[in-house]
């Protein structure tokens, strides 16, 4: 099996251009012309992955991003609601691992050498900390100056009321601008004044690569610019789930349970409103799959499972444009992570307005133990 880690190739690139003193956002690899399209700080980070042999990165890449899988599939399981929270044993995180890794998201970031598990663990390892641990929220503000998309697990953190875990989150990015600020100042002015943004840069939003809101939109109004047709939407999409992240939280009591499912509801609306969602951002479907196989019900489990590994939108006549001018019936199967994921906020909003709290039949929700794409 060919794994191209062509992503792997834009870090080495970002790295070398540290260490060179040459333009950060000025060059371009593979032979999808990538350019660097993260904060200067993600390049201080890449710098290592510069000095090492390419082969021994991209062997790192691989198995690292196997670890972080089994990591991220433990924090899942640690910050799981306590009622029906799964004996954690090594031989159950290892079989649900060996099984992850063929969801789509998760084997696009094994092919391509993303960092998005390392991100998703980082985050997920921050908020499941205990609301009085020190310091949290730092590391989530410092997955945001790597990739900003993490940052609106800040606005969650201060909705729900923890606002010195969220001011921390902010400290956390702040050092992290300010760290690139003062090893590459020039490439952070441009990047913090222009290249942040330029979506364009980025990648084409109307590809079935992007499996964000826009690019669904884009796709069914055949426009590959939709602007104001989906900001307009994303605005209300954003405010609405934020909404809905916090009720979770709220109207479990404050504990465990609804902290995880308000997590999970910001996890989902930060993909769906990125302007780019490259399928491999989708790695969040692993800790929502083990939330769901631990208190939904088994065909809704099987189902969000059938969509994350059937690769549907691979399948669509994507040659040239084509998947700018697909029929309506090509839309679900293009579109597959924006149409489940937007199902999953509406019932999860719907079931907020019941009396009984949100969490399933099976759990109490008691407890609180404290080729155009792109990068």
């Amino acid at each position: 099996m060919r794994f191209p880690l062509s992503d792997v190739l834009v870090y080495r690139a970002e790295g070398a251009a540290v260490r060179n003193g040459t333009d950060l956002y000025g060059f371009t690899v593979t032979e999808w012309k990538l350019p660097a399209t993260y904060p200067p700080f993600a390049a201080l980070l890449f710098v290592p992955v510069a000095l090492a042999p390419l082969s021994v990165v991209k062997a790192a890449f691989v198995v690292g991003n196997v670890a972080l899988l089994a990591l991220l599939v433990a924090l899942s399981l640690r910050f799981a609601p306590r009622a029906v929270r799964l004996t954690h044993t090594l031989p159950l995180v290892l079989a649900v691992t060996a099984g992850a890794v063929w969801l789509e998201p998760v084997f696009q970031t094994l092919v391509f050498g993303q960092i998005n598990l390392a991100l998703a663990c980082l985050v997920l390892w921050d908020l499941g900390r205990p609301d009085g641990a020190r310091a949290k929220g730092f590391a989530l503000g410092v997955a945001a100056g790597v990739k900003l998309t993490p940052a609106i697990f800040a606005v969650y953190l201060l909705l729900t009321g923890r606002v010195r875990a969220g001011l921390y989150a902010v400290a956390g990015f702040a050092c992290t601008v300010g760290a690139g600020a003062l090893v590459l100042p020039g490439a952070s002015v441009e990047f913090w004044s222009r290249r942040m943004f330029e979506t364009t840069r980025v990648g084409k939003a109307w590809i079935v690569d992007n499996q964000s809101l826009q690019g669904l939109i884009a796709r069914l109004t055949h426009h590959p610019e939709p602007g104001p047709l989906w900001l307009v939407p994303a605005v209300v999409l954003a405010a609405t789930g934020m909404w809905l992240a916090r009720r979770l939280y709220v109207r479990q009591g404050r504990t465990r349970t609804g902290d995880y499912w308000g997590v999970m509801a910001t996890a989902m609306v930060s993909v769906l409103v990125s302007p780019i969602s490259w399928s491999h951002h989708w790695v969040w479907c692993v800790p929502l799959l083990v939330g769901l196989a631990l208190t939904a019900p088994r065909w809704v489990t099987v189902t969000v499972v059938a969509v994350f590994t059937a690769r549907t939108m691979w399948l669509v006549p994507k040659a040239g444009d084509l998947d700018l001018h697909l029929a309506w019936w090509y839309q679900p199967l293009a579109s597959p992570y924006a149409f489940l994921t937007l199902t999953l906020l509406a019932t999860a909003f719907a079931l907020t307005r019941k009396r009984a709290p949100c969490g399933g039949g099976r759990d109490s929700g008691r407890g609180d133990e404290g080729a155009g794409r792109r990068v």
